[in-house]
């Protein structure tokens, strides 16, 4: 069996902690999507959705752009990769893959605030069928979803 130095580092890690005590030192990143045009996402993801482009590097030898967008710096924050395929104008989204999450204070000042910068709102904001979160959605110019929480 082959794997990669990342592999062997990240089983070595693991195994040194312990996840059933609590006692582990690990956050998530990053989520990555693919996008079609990343000017229109990191203009979404900046003007409509009030993130930061953290940093973009282009990749000329893969024939792709990386973006990162995010409420606050990679070193403390969840961000999003933004990954744009040079030759690739859309995708399909599958049926796997979910929703992106983001909590906000007031979810109606949010979502007014959205539609009139030009998104999309396919939810508006109310309760949970089966819960008693506030939520609303926002579609992302490749038809992502963003589930909008509002904070208790």
């Amino acid at each position: 069996m082959t794997c990669s130095f990342d592999t062997v580092v990240f089983q070595r890690y693991v195994s040194t902690t312990s996840i059933a005590t609590g006692v582990i030192d690990m956050r998530l990143l990053h989520t990555m999507i693919r996008v079609g045009d990343l000017d229109k996402s990191i203009d979404f993801y900046t003007r409509i959705m009030g993130m930061k482009l953290l940093r973009k590097s282009e990749y000329p030898d893969g024939k792709f752009t990386l973006a990162f967008v995010g409420y606050g710096d990679e070193a403390g924050n969840t961000v999003i990769e933004l990954t744009h395929n040079w030759d690739k104008i859309s995708y399909e989204l599958g049926t796997g893959f979910g929703h992106l999450a983001i909590a906000v204070d007031d979810i109606k000042q949010v979502c007014n605030d959205i539609d009139k910068a030009g998104g999309v709102i396919t939810r508006q904001p109310g309760p949970m069928k089966h819960g008693n979160s506030v939520i609303a959605f926002v579609k992302d110019p490749d038809g992502y979803a963003i589930e909008l929480i509002e904070k208790d």
